[in-house]
């Protein structure tokens, strides 16, 4: 405001000519001097921009490069005074693969997370590789084989409790009928009592990895009430006496003879 205040006093001491060391001044700083004295912002294409007379920096302009993966190719926009680490990120939205997986090569070379792109020389429309890190990949390949295994387990134990819940039916079965005075065959209840042994058997087969060994806990659990359960059945079946089963034939009438009379 001072000096604004000072020009228009020395354009007002020329008789209000904008000619002269004040001229100069006042066009250096994109500023101009009207008729009547009147100190104005010039609009023109010379005038300097508020942000620029306040010192703000441009912003760094944009760049689009192009980055093949595999068969695929992007083209991404980027600020040229990005890192790789930035365009890493950039490129995880439009491959899937995570930015820690992603291995960028430009003109034969890795480069490094924290490396410029305009440092490393990286212009618009310049071309980069991008591969998935060998490290990554193994890391990869490795969990794809441990879940492959997880799902074998579970797989596995999920098979024997189908069957325990298929033998566990007939155990609520030969229960009722026992509980109403009928006698089994013993042969039901010792055959019931092998095919559980047999599950239980599996089950200990069964790797323990994960949350495997809780789930194989519960069902061996669910095998030994089963067994249990026949055993005490198979006493209380002992003592009931067999059910005899009695016929009532219907009778009939003897036929009657017939005399038949002989021709000569």
């Amino acid at each position: 405001m001072e000096r604004t205040s000072e020009m228009r006093r020395r354009s007002g001491s020329d008789g209000g000519s904008s000619s002269g060391r004040t001229e100069e001044e006042v066009d250096g700083l994109g500023w101009e001097v009207r008729p009547s004295g009147l100190l104005v912002q010039r609009r023109g294409e010379g005038s300097v921009s508020g942000a620029a007379m306040a010192g703000v920096p441009h912003p760094p302009p944009m760049i689009r490069v192009k980055v093949a993966y595999g068969a695929a190719r992007h083209e991404v926009s980027v600020s040229s005074i990005a890192t790789f680490g930035d365009l890493k990120k950039l490129l995880s939205v439009k491959t899937g693969l995570e930015p820690a997986d992603q291995c960028l090569t430009y003109k034969g070379k890795e480069r490094g997370n924290t490396e410029f792109l305009d440092t490393c020389g990286v212009k618009n429309k310049s071309k980069l590789i991008l591969t998935e890190d060998a490290t990554s990949l193994e890391k990869r390949y490795i969990e794809m084989r441990k879940n492959a295994r997880m799902q074998n387990i579970q797989r596995a134990i999920c098979d024997v409790s189908f069957e325990v819940d298929r033998l566990g039916d007939q155990v609520t079965s030969i229960e009722k009928s026992i509980s109403k005075g009928n006698k089994v065959a013993e042969v039901q209840i010792t055959t019931l009592i092998e095919l559980l042994m047999m599950q239980a058997i599996k089950l200990d087969s069964i790797p323990s990895e994960g949350d495997a060994p809780s789930q194989k806990n519960l069902q061996g659990k669910r095998v030994q009430k089963y067994v249990e359960t026949l055993d005490v059945l198979k006493i209380s079946n002992a003592r009931l006496k067999p059910v005899v089963v009695t016929t009532t034939w219907e009778t009939f009438d003897s036929p009657s003879t017939t005399n038949w009379e002989l021709f000569d």
